[in-house]
């Protein structure tokens, strides 16, 4: 597996190694050990999720607050999306900045979206199977979100919005500047 750092040093992306021939391929998709350090820190992953989604959908950009925060570990297994993960620990040097990354089965690369960021990602295949890792159950009370278009973010979805399909949670998210946010300086998203 190779670790790239992105303009957000917290947010990682992992290619793994692809072994294959003519019967197919093998990829591993997590090691914790090579994970850990390239983190930096221990990671515990507690569950597995995995969505399916037409042409359009777009999830996000979600987050859950303290006690509840939660890393993700996301791939996709089959299709293409464009994943994003945004900064939203106010006081961070890169707060309000974002990382944006096509995953796909093919390229078969992972995003690392740590604590203290909200995530979401846009189908631009036909269909795609979305699959994550996370270190924090899900936690309604605490689940909070932002608008996928806010201005301030700056997010180039590279699709028309007529043509997104989001629920009304989605659509109805607050602007950064509304929303409840993590702080850098005291790391309570920790």
């Amino acid at each position: 597996m190779i670790f790239i750092k992105t303009e957000i040093p917290d947010v990682l992306i992992i290619e793994p190694k692809i072994f294959g021939d003519d019967r197919g391929y093998f990829v591993e998709t997590f090691r914790q050990d090579k994970f850990e350090e390239a983190v930096g820190h221990k990671v515990d992953f507690i569950q597995d999720n995995e969505s399916r989604s037409s042409f359009g959908v777009f999830r996000g950009l979600h987050y859950q607050l303290p006690p509840f925060t939660q890393s993700k570990l996301v791939r996709v297994i089959e299709g293409t999306v464009l994943d994003v993960a945004v900064d939203i620990r106010k006081g961070s040097p890169t707060f309000g900045r974002h990382v944006a990354v096509e995953l796909s089965g093919e390229n078969k690369r992972q995003l690392f979206v740590p604590r203290g960021f909200a995530h979401g990602f846009l189908v631009t295949s036909s269909t795609a199977v979305f699959s994550y890792k996370v270190d924090n159950y899900y936690a309604p009370e605490h689940d909070r979100g932002i608008l996928y278009n806010d201005p301030e973010i700056g997010i180039d979805w590279g699709i028309e919005s007529e043509k997104l399909l989001l629920s009304d949670k989605d659509s109805n998210q607050p602007l950064l500047k509304k929303a409840d946010l993590f702080d850098y300086a005291n790391r309570l998203y920790k």
